[in-house]
């Protein structure tokens, strides 16, 4: 088979189930793709040996009539995967985008890394992203930025943007990202895939290198809703080495996502479902196409049953100076341990400690991940600590308290993903009008609230347009059930770049 690529997470399954295809033989096929696809700069490294070893044990395990790698069954035994660099892992290296970890390898594995192994998934190698995962756009990776498969000219998103182009292309059926401002959906939504930032806490951030430890949170980035809870099933649960990890049972959302929903019909699967639409997220900063897409789209919505109703998230352009507050005060903490002593870069040459630990950094970090560290430690030094980041803090609790007043509305809210389709590369080179582009990611992100983006249809110049669905705490199934139905009476996700043929 020459079109093995365009199978997707479910379908990859459904074909080792009817053994039309092995592992080995798909693994083969997406390495080669990955190959002669390295100008879009979605993949930092790759080894054929590890994946087929890997491919390899799964198709053994399957002629054995065992369903996964730990025995417990899944459907991902045998499906090829990627992660996002900022996971590490002891079979490739581990840089989080920046010189300052090249070469690293961790001697142990992720949380997701390792449960998503367990399942019996295929691991081709480490997808590209922002360094340290700070940015929107993956050109603030240190080695080359990730390139959008519907236009190579233009960017994929970030920080998961190497993960968004590997999907979007074809060259992996699903990948892991992960999301603290909106890293997941944004990214989704530039490169015409589906993307799940889960609830904070849902998913271990164990193994995943930090960046903003309230607001980090790993998910799933593959071709539709379904793809994603086969892999959210996998990656989700409570870890005792994460203090962050919520002790909340893991629900079946691939079941979810499949359900029928009570008085439901097939023709309107949504009958009941109440969708809120904050003003706030259709206003004169969102360009006519993306606008005109997304009422496309939530028309969609509505001929399949559901209800749109009106409501206010009234603080959501203050989540823009809250997040970029409290996420570089997190960033400068986190980024301390990188010193030049025990592990990461080192400086040649230094006359003493600390010029070694200035040089180090100077030369190991780049420029934006130097900028966020440079705000972090200044609202979080004396005399600024009340005035910033307290203030901060408090206003992100009303924001979370506006949501759940609109949940008292609705059951879902939507809006669009971004105000604009994917710029161009090298477009943008004020990093204050960059961090705007995140208004409608970052109140979700700071309420710590599950958000999806389903593809919506495109816009300006043949460019994929996301629509944003944001549930409130634990609902992913519902986020995943109303993808599932718009995916099933749209076409939208189908459609690939003219590469990726």
């Amino acid at each position: 088979m020459t079109d093995l690529h365009h199978l997707g997470v479910a379908d990859v399954a459904a074909a080792l189930d009817a053994k039309t295809v092995s592992s080995v033989e798909l693994t083969r096929h997406l390495l080669d793709r990955v190959a002669t696809h390295g100008s879009l700069g979605a993949f930092l490294c790759t080894d054929a040996d590890v994946a087929l070893a890997q491919a390899t044990a799964a198709d053994a395990w399957r002629a054995q009539g065992v369903t996964s790698a730990s025995g417990a069954g899944h459907a991902l035994l045998g499906v090829p995967i990627a992660h996002k660099d900022i996971f590490v892992t002891r079979d490739f290296p581990s840089t989080a985008g920046s010189k300052m970890l090249a070469g690293y390898r961790s001697p142990f594995d992720a949380t997701v890394v390792s449960r998503l192994a367990a399942s019996g998934a295929v691991t081709l190698g480490k997808l590209n992203c922002d360094e340290f995962a700070m940015g929107g756009s993956n050109e603030n990776s240190a080695w080359y930025p990730a390139r959008n498969p519907w236009d190579p000219s233009r960017i994929t998103g970030g920080s998961s943007g190497g993960s968004a182009a590997a999907v979007a292309a074809r060259l992996v059926p699903g990948a892991t990202g992960t999301d603290t401002g909106g890293s997941v959906r944004q990214p989704a939504a530039f490169t015409g895939i589906t993307g799940i930032k889960p609830t904070y806490g849902r998913c271990s951030r164990y193994g995943m290198i930090a960046f903003a430890s309230s607001l980090d949170q790993a998910g799933p980035m593959a071709r539709s809703a379904l793809d994603c809870a086969h892999l959210l099933q996998a990656m989700s649960g409570f870890d005792p080495r994460d203090a962050t990890s919520a002790e909340q049972p893991v629900p079946d959302f691939v079941a979810a996502t499949t359900a029928v929903r009570e008085g439901a019909s097939a023709a309107r699967p949504l009958q009941g479902l109440r969708i809120g639409l904050p003003r706030e997220f259709f206003g004169d900063g969102v360009t006519a196409d993306v606008l005109a897409a997304t009422r496309a789209a939530l028309a969609e919505l509505e001929r399949l049953g559901a209800t749109l109703v009106d409501v206010s998230l009234p603080r959501t352009e203050l989540s823009i100076p809250v997040y970029y507050i409290i996420a570089p005060a997190e960033a400068s903490s986190n980024l301390g341990r990188y010193d030049g002593v025990r592990y990461g870069h080192r400086a040649q040459d230094f006359k003493d400690l600390g010029e070694m630990y200035r040089k180090s950094r100077s030369e190991g970090f780049g420029p934006e991940v130097k900028r966020r560290i440079m705000i972090g430690t200044y609202v979080l030094s004396h005399g600024y600590y009340d005035a910033y980041y307290l203030q901060a803090q408090k206003l992100r609790r009303m924001i979370a308290d506006d949501f759940q007043a609109a949940f008292a509305q609705c059951d879902l809210i939507a809006g669009p993903v971004a105000p604009t389709v994917a710029r161009a590369l090298g477009s943008q080179n004020d990093p204050v009008a960059e961090y705007l582009a995140d208004i409608f990611t970052l109140p979700a992100s700071l309420a710590g609230l599950p958000g999806i983006s389903v593809p919506a249809g495109f816009g300006a110049g043949g460019l994929p347009v996301g629509l944003q669905l944001i549930g409130n705490y634990w609902q992913e199934g519902a986020l995943l059930h109303a993808g599932h139905a718009l995916q099933q009476a749209t076409d939208w996700h189908r459609q690939a770049p003219a590469l990726a043929a």
